[in-house]
């Protein structure tokens, strides 16, 4: 059973190194590195993957363009932030070689925030506890999207992976915050390219779900004031991707008709 692990880039040479020297139990390395103007394809090269140079508008586009370049049977899908213990490995490889009766592992995730390890509260794109992360090749889908874009499976459940992924989401509560901006800008394109409009109450009324779903239904109140911070910015990254998607249509309706009325004012001025 040959395993590939997939690793997407975007100029993540500050810790491309720690990700990638922990995969050296994987058959081969994939890295998709997509539009790095840093020394990301130069460090995935020194850990021997293979690189995948490219650009891919959306996320979906990058994790499928990695899928297609794995030769492996089974495919560990980590991102450059993630780190795979000893334990982890030992676990995975006993999995796939265990001859599973079925085509995909759910793979638990501790996030952490600077040294703090948050278990609970994520959602909303800002995290997540549980994944689909090991899985055959051909077998996992994404749909179009920007930012953590929906997945489709086509297989079967396998089970469960007991060993959870160590993520360094963010050194500081700043980074979160900065994460947050880039991500509604994101999802701004995909509902503005969607063409999906709630208006404000709807953005509201998604937002107090959110943050309900954080705090209350996925326990974030049990990590204090970590989990009231996740569950207000995921309420928050509701209203943001909707005010911006609606800024985004109102400008591109501005620049389609100024494109519409130049020929017109050549004309006059000819």
């Amino acid at each position: 059973m040959k395993l590939s692990a997939l690793v997407c880039a975007q100029n993540d040479e500050a810790r491309l190194a720690d990700c990638l020297r922990r995969l050296d139990f994987c058959d081969e390395i994939v890295v998709v590195a997509d539009r790095c103007t840093d020394r990301s394809q130069e460090i995935a090269r020194q850990f021997g993957a293979r690189v995948i140079d490219g650009i891919f508008p959306l996320e979906s586009q990058r994790k499928a363009a990695g899928v297609s370049a794995c030769l492996g049977e089974w495919v560990l899908e980590i991102e450059p932030d993630e780190h795979v213990g000893a334990a982890l490995a030992y676990e995975i490889r006993a999995a796939i070689h265990g001859r599973p009766a079925g085509d995909w592992f759910d793979v638990p995730v501790d996030n952490y925030i600077g040294e703090t390890l948050v278990r609970r509260g994520w959602g909303a794109g800002l995290g997540e506890v549980l994944a689909p992360r090991l899985y055959r090749r051909h077998v996992k889908r994404w749909k179009a999207g920007r930012v953590a874009p929906p997945t489709v499976l086509d297989g079967r459940f396998a089970g469960a992976i007991e060993t959870p992924l160590s993520r360094w989401t963010d050194p500081e509560v700043g980074h979160m915050i900065a994460r947050l901006d880039r991500q509604t800008a994101l999802r701004a394109q995909d509902l503005a390219d969607a063409g999906e409009g709630r208006g404000v109450a709807g953005d509201v009324a998604r937002g107090l779900r959110q943050v309900w779903t954080c705090y209350v239904w996925r326990q974030g109140f049990r990590e204090r004031e970590f989990g009231l911070l996740i569950s207000l910015m995921a309420g928050l990254e509701a209203v943001l991707s909707g005010v911006r998607a609606r800024e985004l249509v109102k400008a591109r309706k501005l620049a389609q008709a100024a494109q519409a009325a130049l020929p017109a004012r050549i004309g006059r001025t000819g």
